[in-house]
């Protein structure tokens, strides 16, 4: 079993930064990716960003050039650093880690750009 916790959201400006934190704890060895994913009000999940345990990276169109992930040196925790926040950032922003075929996620946490 894994367990995935997030932290970091809040309320921003627009143009604002925020820096989303995950960590994941338990049975945390062979883990194959790390990954963000955020839902809005009344729309479905969406992808975010992703880093593989081969260094890859991976970011949805919409936040590419404006949001970057990385890992951190204990290799279990991710992190995603938001720039130039717009209101349609707005939403629950959720970490996945990927073990094998098996699917761990947190609870979640929010992010909501405004003025």
């Amino acid at each position: 079993q894994v367990q995935v916790v997030e932290s970091g959201g809040g309320l921003v400006q627009p143009g604002g930064s925020l820096r989303l934190s995950c960590a994941a704890s338990g049975s945390i060895f062979h883990i194959n990716s790390m990954e963000w994913y955020r839902q809005a009000p009344g729309k479905g999940r969406e992808f975010v960003a992703r880093t593989t345990s081969g260094g890859g990276i991976v970011y949805a169109d919409s936040v590419k050039g404006r949001f970057t992930i990385s890992r951190g040196n204990t290799k279990n925790t991710v992190y995603l650093q938001m720039d130039s926040l717009k209101p349609e950032d707005t939403a629950i922003y959720y970490c996945r880690v990927v073990k094998s075929t098996v699917l761990y996620w947190g609870q979640g946490t929010q992010v909501t750009v405004s003025s």
